[in-house]
């Protein structure tokens, strides 16, 4: 299912990327492309309406490829979900084919765009992913290099440090994500004002705290400090519905800890804490 979104919008990485910055009033969107599935089969999921796989219409490669090309208020392209592995092979190519199209049609004399990192000139939208980070090794470096040549961002989920707890929750070892990040840290982040990958941790009451926050922010920080991290506010649902929204002292302890190894913290959907107990 595609959509467009209004930009700014309430991506994952909008407090720092300049495609949610963007100046007021020059109408951008998001193609925001909501794939059905998953490779995980987490109690807490937020998106549950991923597993009715019957009720999206079918988008072919074609189809999905023109509308973005046509649309000149497409800034980004993020595939989210449910989680985009399971759907990787059509995502890579339906990119490639953007890069390949808009390639052909930049004018300029080698062929290639514009600065792209900077975004002058004629350049194709920012190809962003927004998964649990356990995909096939060689996949998630194609699609990085699809982000990095855009300007997009890639945000991995990490759910949980210890390997236990994400098995108890999710019915998946995590190992891959936390594998895949450090390939991505070490082969593609830079100091741009727009990093290219971004994390992310839902505060799961009674369950993710600070000392599983700590643990992912210091695996966070060997690989740099200035990678940036988002904690995010549970709200009750899918299997999970018996919990409360993240209390606010667990929020705040949370915080502090991720604080003490990483420079870039933040707290997303923090409108929810009016609601939380303390």
């Amino acid at each position: 299912m595609t959509y467009e979104d209004l930009l700014p919008t309430n991506c994952c990485a909008s407090w720092f990327c300049p495609g949610s910055l963007a100046l007021p009033g020059e109408m951008k969107v998001n193609v925001a492309v909501f794939f059905y599935g998953c490779n995980f089969d987490c109690l807490f999921c937020q998106n549950e309406s991923h597993r009715q796989l019957r009720l999206p219409p079918l988008v072919s490669l074609d189809a999905f490829v023109s509308r973005v090309k046509s649309n000149p208020k497409a800034e980004c392209v993020c595939y989210f979900g449910g989680s985009p592995e399971p759907q990787l092979p059509f995502a890579l190519r339906a990119s490639k084919r953007l890069v390949e199209l808009l390639d052909e049609g930049d004018g300029t004399e080698d062929g290639g765009f514009v600065d792209k990192s900077s975004r002058r000139g004629k350049a194709l939208p920012r190809i962003c992913w927004e998964w649990n980070g356990c995909g096939n090794p060689a996949l998630v470096r194609r699609a990085t290099e699809l982000s990095f040549q855009s300007g997009g961002v890639v945000k991995f989920d990490l759910k949980a440090f210890d390997e236990n707890l994400s098995l108890a929750l999710s019915g998946v070892s995590n190992r891959r994500a936390f594998e895949n990040f450090e390939m991505i840290a070490e082969n593609f982040f830079d100091d741009r004002d727009a990093p290219i990958i971004t994390a992310t941790t839902l505060l799961v009451p009674g369950y993710v705290d600070e000392v599983e926050v700590e643990r992912i922010a210091e695996f966070i920080s060997g690989l740099s400090s200035e990678i940036p991290y988002s904690l995010l506010i549970f709200h009750p649902d899918f299997c999970m519905r018996d919990l409360t929204i993240t209390p606010r002292s667990q929020a705040a302890r949370c915080l502090e800890a991720a604080k003490k190894h990483l420079n870039r913290v933040y707290l997303g959907n923090k409108q929810m804490l009016a609601l939380a107990p303390p």
